[in-house]
This record gives C-alpha cells, structure tokens and sequence, in this order.
C-alpha cells in the first residue's frame, strides 16, 4: 500500500478545518484564498466548503472583467423603457448577498474591481449612486478568490489579501492525500448556534497578539481573524470557552501564511542568583498566602497549558510550524523586495485609445475619429428623461409618441485602454577607453538581455559612439537576429564622443514615443567623455556637451539607467547618471551574466515606477 505524506495530509485537513471554520460565519471571515491550478484538489475543496453550507445559501460565479453596472447594479434599461420611469436593477453582490462568490483566476483581477470588492466587504452594503439614482443594498458575502499564479510575483491585489481571512496553498497536495473527516452541514449548524455563548478570555488575545507580533504581521484584521476564528474552532468542538489548542489552530490558519519574519524561538536565559542569596530566599520563612495573592497566581496559570508552557510560546511555535515550505525559505534568506521593483518590464506604460485595447468605461462624445458609440450605455442615460420629452414633444390632445428619443447629450463613446509597448534603446560605449577594459563583457550582456528582451517581445536598438560620432547600429526591431550580428560586429577604439551617443539615444527615444511606445534607455559606459558634440577633441568641452544632454533627457522623462563599465566605479559617471536622473549601477567585478541579470532586475524596477507614477 502506497504510504501518505503526513505533511500534505495535514495541509489538507487544516484545509478542510478552515473550509468548516469559515462556513460557520462566513460573512465574517471575508473569504478565502486558495492558491492551485485547476485540478481535482481544488474542485475537491471547493465541493467540500460548498456542502457545509445550507442548501439555501447562493454561489455565484464572477467573472473577472465584469462591468460596474452587473457588479454593483444600475439602471435597468429594458425594464426602464417598458415603464416609461426609471427602474434600478440589483448588481451581481446584491444578489448574492448572504452566499458565496466564487473568484476564478483572482491574481488577474483588475485593482479597480478589487477596489469595489474590498468596499463592500468593509460595509456590507452595496452604496449605489450612478445614472442619478441613489440605493443601498446588504451584501454580506463571502468571496472564495482562486489564485492561480504559476510565480510568486502572481498574487490577488492587496486590498483582497487583507480582507481575507485564510489562505490555502494546495499547489502541492496530491488526491491521495484528500482524505479525511469533513464536517457535514448539521455540525456547522450546530457550532453557528454554540459561536454566540463563546467566551474569549483576556490571555487569549494577548497570545494571538504576540504572535502576530513574533510573526511580523502588520495589519491588526489579522489579529481579529485569528481571535474569531479560535471562537469557531471551539463551537465546532463542542465547548464553551476556546482552549490553548483552539488558539494555536487559529495562529496556523490565519497567522502562518502572513509571516513575514522568522519568530525568535529561543526564549531570555533567567537571571542567576547568588548563593548567599539562594541560602537566604531558602532559610526565610514563607509568609501564608492571601486571597489576593492566590487570585494573581490563578490568573497566571489560565495563561499556561498543563506542561507549564506559556500560551504565547505555544501559539507561536503552532504558526511557526505551519508556515510553507517556500515562504520558510524566502523568510530565512530575508524581506522580499516589493513594490516597484516586482513590476515586469515586459509591458509599457497604461495608455488610452481610441481604436484598440480593453473598454474601460464610457464618457460623453460625438462618436467620430476611431471613436465607438456605445449604443446600451446611450439608451441608459437617455432612458430617464423620456416622459419629459415625449409631453414637451406631443402637443394638447395628442397622444405621446411612444419612440426614444436620443438627444446630442445622451451620446456615450467607449473608453479603452492598453498596454503600450516598450522599446528598450541599448547605447554602448566602444571607444577606446571602455574597449580596453571591459567591451567584451558587454557586448555579452547586452546580447543576454537582447534574448530576454525577444521573449517579452520587446522592441529593443543599439546604438555605439566611438571615433568623433554615434551611429544608429540597429533601429528599434523584434528581429533577435539582426540585434545579434549587430553586437556581435560592433568594433572598439578610438575617441569617447558621450554627448553624440546621448543625443542619438533621445532622438531615437522621442521618436518611440511619437509612435505611442514606452522608451526605455541603457547605457553602458565609464562615463569619461573627450570628444564635444561638434566633433573636436577636449575633455572638458565633451563632459559639459555630456551633462547637457543628459539634463534633456532628464526634462523629457525618459527612464534610464547607467551601467558603470569601468574596473573602479567612477565619479564621472556617477555625475552623468545624476544628471540623467538615472539608476546607477556599478559593476566592477561581474561577468555577461552577472551584468545582464542585474540590468534585467534594474531596468524591470525603473519600468515599474515609471507605470506607477504614470
């Protein structure tokens, strides 16, 4: 007989545990995250949480880019045009208020629905305030979002992490390992009745506090999670207050997947004391105990289970335990890097159109000019005034016409939005300066994030300067072969005209954005320049020339980087790289792959905080 892995037994059954703690107050907790591919694990799961439920209780399907108007609700139109009044429709959280949403493909979720999403989860009402109308609707809902990210950098948007309860990894559990007791709806009806009578006690909260203390975890609706969900750990169990196992069940369903620090196990050595003073504390008489001091030392042991261990400690070595695998190894090798520099590099920044991308709403206009009529939203903000103008239309004794009437300021044009592409412009110094000391090595590099540029389908130029002038090697193109024999045949020597090679790289940059693209600028350099714009020699006429241009690309806005080519970082590029307000990188000491991976790495954060900021 084939042996299970009792550690992915046991993720399955605190899995089933926090389906059950969840289906006893759902509206509560928020929801779930439960990270795995589509597979019969997750359906498995899904089907298990679903029969806990009362049969009564609705799930709905949402689908990623739905619109506003289904979301939320808004103006029905069919039923608006029928009654000749305007008549609101309830939106897909009102509907499904009281039940289950059911979130497929979460990590792809756009922030303005989340946005939505985290509101109603906050209120638990739906405030409706569109097409001039105003309502408020209960929602109470429970989302179940399924993150189905193959990267650690594919993750649900933070406004939805927050307001979750549980997150469930079963990315590595097998069905041979889905076997175990799952609570039938009669136990959770019974454990929704026994949560109200529930008693919490002061040591308990404090345990769950220092463990998200001990863990790192910020946000305090952690805490509230942690401390509701040891209230239904014990209805579901039967008893009446939450017990010392109760609380660290709790700790390693909501705490341990919010780590973000290692716990420090190893408890203060106690103070020694003195042999004379342990004679004494020994010789001394003991003095009969009062009422109040037997109270204090009974208010200290509730703290403690019955080995004597603290229920801090315990808490916190339940959720230390339970952390994952991978997030145990992130944690150990420190902070991940966040924010920006997570962002890929591989799409430009948001940009609005008018004849391609994906509708992002709609706004008043005269259709024309590549742009659409969005003939449903312009019946929608038509609708409400059609019994006006249809009494100003009929004279006295004449029967209302009953045709719609669409007037100039009904009209309604779609919006859209896409991803503009980004065309990373490689500038290469080969003068004799650089080619003495490391041309080869970037030649090599730029020829790797040539390839990865290629896969992201990025529009990537190389331009060299060397001699008295820049020359434009390779226009921006997808071709990888091209943008290869041109690095490859790229010679080095001569004068280092720094100025030319900016220059070329701003004109290449302001003509990618003329056409709608996303520039993107590299240049590998010492930064030491000897050759002015107009051609002539002169060290300190070509480093004015240099930090001239530089300040033009700074005021365009083109993000760039400086990658310090030389053996010792240098002043002079460092200068530049301030001049350009670009990221410096020195690398004295790297090979083509040291280099390319730490460009690749600095280029993706400086796209990132150019869409951010965007």
């Amino acid at each position: 007989m084939t042996e299970q892995r009792p550690d992915q037994t046991d993720l399955w059954r605190d899995a089933v545990l926090a389906a059950a703690v969840l289906a006893v107050d759902p509206a509560r907790f928020g929801g779930v995250i439960v990270r795995a591919c589509p597979g019969p694990v997750r359906d498995q799961w899904v089907a298990a949480f679903h029969g806990m439920l009362p049969p009564e209780t609705p799930m709905r399907k949402m689908p990623m880019h739905i619109g506003d108007s289904r979301l939320l609700g808004g103006l029905d139109l069919t039923a608006t045009l029928r009654a000749g009044k305007p008549i609101l429709e309830r939106g897909l959280l009102a509907e499904t208020d009281g039940g289950v949403i059911l979130l497929p493909m979460a990590e792809r979720l756009p922030p303005s629905v989340a946005g939505r999403l985290a509101g109603v989860l906050d209120r638990g009402v739906v405030a409706l305030q569109r097409d001039g109308l105003a309502a408020r609707y209960p929602a109470r809902i429970c989302l179940v979002a399924l993150d189905e990210g193959l990267s650690e950098e594919e993750r649900p948007p933070s406004a939805l992490l927050d307001r979750l309860a549980f997150r469930l990894d079963l990315t590595h559990v097998s069905i041979r390992d889905t076997h175990c007791d799952v609570p039938d709806r009669a136990a959770i009806l019974a454990a929704r009745r026994r949560l109200p009578g529930i008693q919490t006690d002061d040591p308990v909260i404090e345990a769950l506090c220092a463990a998200a203390l001990a863990l790192g975890v910020s946000s305090m609706r952690a805490t509230v999670f942690a401390t509701q969900a040891a209230r239904a750990i014990a209805a579901l169990g039967g008893e009446e207050r939450v017990s010392d196992a109760d609380v660290a069940a709790a700790a390693r369903l909501v705490l341990a997947p919010r780590a973000t620090q290692m716990p420090d196990m190893e408890p203060p050595a106690p103070p020694e004391a003195d042999d004379a003073d342990a004679a004494d504390a020994a010789n001394a008489e003991e003095p009969l105990p009062d009422l109040a001091e037997a109270e204090r030392e009974e208010s200290e042991t509730d703290g403690r289970d019955a080995s004597g261990q603290d229920l801090g400690t315990l808490t916190v070595e339940s959720a230390a335990a339970a952390i994952p695998a991978g997030l145990l190894a992130q944690l150990q090798q420190g902070p991940r890097r966040t924010g920006a520099m997570n962002s890929s590099g591989k799409a430009g920044a948001v940009a609005t159109a008018a004849r391609r991308g994906r509708p992002i709403g709609t706004r008043r206009g005269d259709p024309g000019g590549g742009s659409r009529l969005n003939v449903v939203e312009t019946l929608r903000a038509a609708a409400p005034w059609q019994p006006l103008r249809r009494r100003e239309k009929a004279g006295p004794g004449t029967e209302p016409d009953r045709s719609i009437e669409v007037r100039r300021d009904d009209l309604r044009i779609n919006r859209l939005k896409h991803r503009s592409e980004t065309t990373t412009i490689f500038v290469v110094d080969a003068s004799g300066s650089s080619a003495l000391q490391r041309l080869g090595e970037a030649k090599g590099a730029v020829e790797l994030l040539l390839a990865d540029c290629y896969i992201r389908r990025d529009r990537v130029a190389l331009i060299a300067f060397r001699g008295e002038s820049a020359e434009l090697l390779l226009p921006p193109t997808r071709s990888l072969v091209r943008a290869k024999r041109s690095v490859s045949a790229l010679p080095g020597g001569g004068g280092t005209p720094l100025a030319a090679g900016l220059n070329a790289a701003a004109t290449v940059a302001e003509a990618a954005r003329r056409r709608g693209e996303t520039p993107i600028i590299v240049l590998l350099t010492d930064g030491r320049a000897n050759i002015g714009l107009d051609g002539k020699p002169g060290r300190a006429r070509a480093q004015a020339d240099a930090k001239d241009v530089a300040r033009h690309l700074r005021s365009i806005g083109v993000p760039s980087m400086l990658v310090d080519s030389s053996r010792r970082p240098q002043e002079e590029a460092q200068v530049l790289a301030a001049e350009m307000d670009a990221v410096y990188l020195p690398l004295p000491y790297g090979n083509a792959a040291a280099l390319s991976d730490a460009v690749r790495r600095n280029a993706d954060g400086v796209v990132g905080a150019t869409h951010a900021a965007s």
